[in-house]
């Protein structure tokens, strides 16, 4: 479990490429490091990895092929950054909201507009997410808890980074083009569904 507050910016250090299978090795601070052992959970850019392999500040994840199809872990480099987040402990203050690490997929940047104290991106996602990404919604980018500022036609929405975050993670070097990964609020997702079944069900039962 994360809670959506990105805790710093690392360094992939190494990739190794295999089939069906990439080895990241990323560059972690000591506070990043305490008490981190083999197995352990944490998100890079969102994504839910465990903990391979360490070698004095390098942590070595690997993602698999679905990981690799869904997300954006397969297009990194040596020299990439990504946001880190270590998996929270009970008791931890839930600064954004609940993640799962497990990313539904994709969306593209489209737009970046700047005003005098706001940073707005805009991002397109596949049709089929469009019943679950609401006004003032949470959705998660790239491991990041943001709120939906505004809803727009094609399939986009707009959030706005204030200069807090542009700091503490990675997009304030992301441009127009770039792809990041999305993770889809659950309790949305849960509602959502659970009023499409039970309309769903009404209607059945009226056609009987």
């Amino acid at each position: 479990m994360y809670t959506g507050i990105v805790q710093a910016v690392a360094d992939v250090v190494s990739v190794e490429r295999k089939e069906g299978l990439t080895s990241l090795t990323i560059q972690l601070t000591p506070e990043l490091r305490q008490d981190l052992k083999q197995g352990a959970s944490v998100a890079v850019d969102g994504v839910c990895l465990s903990v391979v392999k360490q070698e004095g500040d390098q942590v070595t994840f690997d993602a698999m092929l679905e990981t690799l199809n869904k997300t954006t872990l397969g297009t990194l480099e040596v020299g990439s950054r990504v946001n880190i987040e270590r998996s929270a402990r009970q008791g931890d203050e839930v600064g954004g909201h609940i993640l799962s690490g497990h990313v539904e997929g994709k969306a593209q940047i489209i737009a970046i507009t700047h005003t005098e104290n706001n940073h707005i991106v805009t991002f397109q996602y596949p049709s089929a997410w469009q019943e679950y990404i609401v006004h003032k919604g949470f959705i998660a980018v790239n491991g990041c808890s943001l709120t939906v500022v505004k809803e727009q036609e094609g399939n986009t929405f707009q959030v706005y980074f204030i200069p807090e975050t542009l700091r503490a993670t990675t997009f304030a070097g992301k441009q127009s083009g770039d792809e990041v990964n999305i993770e889809i609020d659950n309790q949305t997702k849960l509602i959502v569904n659970t009023v499409k079944r039970y309309l769903s069900g009404l209607n059945l039962t009226r056609q009987a």
